[in-house]
């Protein structure tokens, strides 16, 4: 039944939307006042270490969350699991999570509209990728899942508006997302082991192409046919 049918049915979809909107805000509140460690990554290393052999599903959770909250960005937690867990179990961790967390993002905004999206969401990531998502596409979106740069956490919202299947989209995130948390958890591992160049390396040729990702995406979407 549509949600407009009727008066009633309109008053329930505005006070589900506020509801929604009221606790992520609060979550989003909670986590920067009683776990500011998550904004930084060496205190975030030690919390997640303190819980020994639980220490996996702490980081899974902690990497789905940061997903839906955003306090940071992916690529910090998967150094982290990189320097806890090595680059193989680590990378599987940070994916593990990131599908979670990316999941429950899709199925927000697709349940609860773009009104939750935009009060989740800062005006100029809206400004700058709402279109861009809204016309790329399945392989459009699997571009820019891929190419470091966008603000992959921030498009999982808006791609969730999309008429793309939820479960194309989940798939479509992970295997674009793997190959640059693959890499950052490398590089923690490397840290981890003292291995220090090793580790700088692929942080610097991650960032640099996550600089060209951000000013040319419009570019490497056109070489697969999305304007």
């Amino acid at each position: 039944m549509n949600v407009f049918e009727s008066a009633a049915a309109r008053r329930r979809f505005v006070v589900a939307v506020l509801v929604a909107i009221a606790a992520f805000g609060g979550l989003t509140m909670a986590v920067r006042t009683y776990a500011p460690f998550l904004t930084d990554a060496t205190e975030l290393r030690e919390f997640v270490a303190g819980f020994g052999v639980v220490a996996p599903l702490v980081f899974v959770a902690i990497q789905a969350l940061q997903v839906v909250v955003a306090p940071i960005p992916g690529q910090v937690t998967g150094l982290v699991s990189g320097y806890l867990f090595g680059a193989v179990l680590g990378t599987v961790y940070s994916m593990v999570g990131l599908t979670i967390g990316s999941t429950v993002a899709f199925w927000l905004s697709r349940r609860y509209g773009r009104s939750f999206v935009e009060s989740v969401v800062s005006d100029d990531v809206m400004e700058t990728f709402d279109a861009f998502v809204a016309d790329a596409g399945l392989v459009g979106l699997f571009v820019v899942f891929l190419v470091p740069g966008p603000p992959d956490d921030a498009i999982c919202f808006l791609a969730g508006l999309t008429d793309v299947d939820l479960w194309k989209l989940v798939v479509v995130a992970f295997v674009g997302r793997t190959p640059a948390y693959a890499l950052v958890n490398v590089s923690g591992a490397s840290l981890a082991d003292e291995n220090v160049v090793l580790g700088m390396l692929l942080l610097v040729g991650l960032a640099v192409a996550s600089i060209w990702g951000l000013l040319n995406r419009e570019r490497v979407l056109s070489l697969v046919g999305v304007r």
